[in-house]
């Protein structure tokens, strides 16, 4: 199979596999998100040393399957390493008996270690015994890439990317994997064989996300609404119980992360950190704050201000389509059957949310269709004092206009009516007064199927089909 996508990944990984200085890069990223698909595929599996955790396991099997790579790798000593700090000496004594295989483009020794948050056991210390090990050593071998890799979000953050980590300062690169953009789902879906407009791979998108995983699952020659029955509803599909088992593995302390994102499931607009930390089982202090930026570092929600920078602070949303259907229709589903939620006023709630959450994952490709990638611009939601007025995305620009963005799921052409029409004047008029600002508003119109022009629709100045996503 070839990588889909992940060109950014690609060109640092072409960098650091050339590069004259040793490199220790940390991939990290939500599970099923493709992290060691990417890292065997772009070495086509031609590693001088590979290694992987197992999951739940003492570290006793842990030093097992670590001694077995090694064995696999040329190594003569067959005992058991009786800790850590010995395992990575064989390593190291490994790597200088000449007899490791190098990588055939650049001559490098790569050395991949995969789920590495599996391997820190309580009281084995590995980390300090990885730390020795690249400190004392990796660190001075200018042909030597460490490539470690962990889904264990919390792990990752705490350890390598946090100021007070053991490993701050030590790595050299991180590639923070993130799911597929709507271009790359079409590329891959295309590549699996399915042939699909490009409103059926939104359609998909607002379900299953951008994730390479879940993508792989689905079956040429079902439906959408087939493909979510037997995957998520039926009771032995392969995502019946994914949202429990997604939390376990990312995070430490996975309730707070999951009470969390149940909670902001219920409101669209977001939910503020006070509001959050009033829930029993969530609380206040370090551990919400934690648990909110690991959920923002993983996609799972964003963080914003309100446009008038309300005092009372940020507001945190779910932005993750997988997360969202999961709790809407199999946490509190009132139904057995999916395709009996058709046509409910529930059904259309959950779609225009979901494309909501669709283009606010994709505000770069909108930017780009509206011709001002280059231009410095910060990105809002604003709620007016009384909150009986909203607008999800506001895209402020530093050359003096502010896009206001409406976003609406339809089937057809969006028309709007005189109601509609007078709605968004009346928005226009309350954002200005309530924000003073000075600068000019223009309308954007995001809908699936573009809007129909008519009489009222002179208010909307760009108009962005969901085929214009896809760049």
């Amino acid at each position: 199979m070839k990588i889909i996508g992940r060109e950014s990944e690609q060109n640092l990984l072409w960098k650091l596999r050339n590069s004259k200085k040793p490199e220790f890069l940390v991939v990290y990223g939500r599970r099923r998100v493709g992290k060691t698909y990417l890292i065997r595929e772009y070495f086509n599996n031609n590693f001088s040393f590979y290694t992987t955790g197992v999951s739940d396991k003492l570290m006793v099997d842990q030093l097992r399957a670590f001694n077995d790579s090694l064995i696999d790798a040329g190594s003569n000593q067959k005992k058991l390493p009786t800790d850590w700090f010995e395992a990575f000496s064989r390593l190291r004594e490994l790597i200088n008996s000449g007899q490791l295989k190098r990588d055939p483009v650049s001559n490098k020794l790569i050395i991949f270690i995969d789920e590495l948050p599996w391997l820190d056991t309580p009281k084995s210390n590995f980390k300090s015994a990885l730390d020795y090990f690249w400190n004392k050593y990796g660190s001075a071998k200018e042909d030597l890439l460490l490539i470690v890799c962990g889904s264990s979000t919390s792990w990752i953050l705490s350890n390598f990317l946090s100021s007070t980590g053991g490993f701050y300062n030590r790595i050299t690169a991180q590639i923070h994997l993130a799911p597929f953009s709507l271009k790359e789902c079409e590329l891959f879906l295309s590549d699996n064989g399915f042939e699909l407009s490009k409103r059926n791979v939104i359609e998909t998108y607002m379900v299953f996300g951008g994730i390479p995983f879940y993508l792989n699952l689905l079956e040429r020659g079902q439906s959408l609404s087939q493909n979510i029955y037997y995957l998520i509803f039926n009771e032995n599909g392969q995502l019946h119980n994914e949202f429990e088992l997604l939390f376990k593995s990312l995070f430490k302390h996975a309730d707070i992360h999951r009470e969390i994102i149940i909670k902001l499931a219920k409101s669209k607009n977001g939910v503020l950190r006070t509001e959050l930390a009033k829930s029993k089982k969530i609380g206040d202090g370090k551990p919400l704050t934690t648990a909110l930026k690991e959920l923002e570092e993983c996609g799972f929600i964003r963080k914003y201000k309100n446009y008038t920078k309300d005092k009372s602070g940020y507001v945190y949303q779910l932005i993750d389509p997988f997360t969202l259907f999961y709790i809407r229709f199999m946490i509190n589903k009132e139904f057995n059957s999916w395709t009996k939620y058709f046509d409910t006023p529930g059904y259309y709630s959950w779609l225009g949310n979901s494309f909501e959450i669709v283009c606010l994952n994709h505000v770069e490709e909108i930017k780009y269709v509206l011709g001002i990638s280059g231009v410095d611009c910060s990105i809002f939601s604003w709620i007016s004092k009384n909150k009986d007025v909203q607008i999800d995305l506001i895209i402020d620009r530093k050359d003096d206009i502010i896009n206001v963005c409406e976003m609406k799921f339809t089937k057809d052409e969006y028309v709007i009516d005189n109601k509609y029409e007078k709605e968004l004047i009346n928005k226009m008029r309350i954002f200005k007064e309530e924000t003073k600002t000075k600068k000019q508003l223009n309308f954007v119109f995001i809908s699936l199927n573009g809007l129909k022009r008519n009489e009222y629709s002179d208010i909307i100045i760009n108009v962005i089909n969901g085929d214009k996503l896809f760049i």
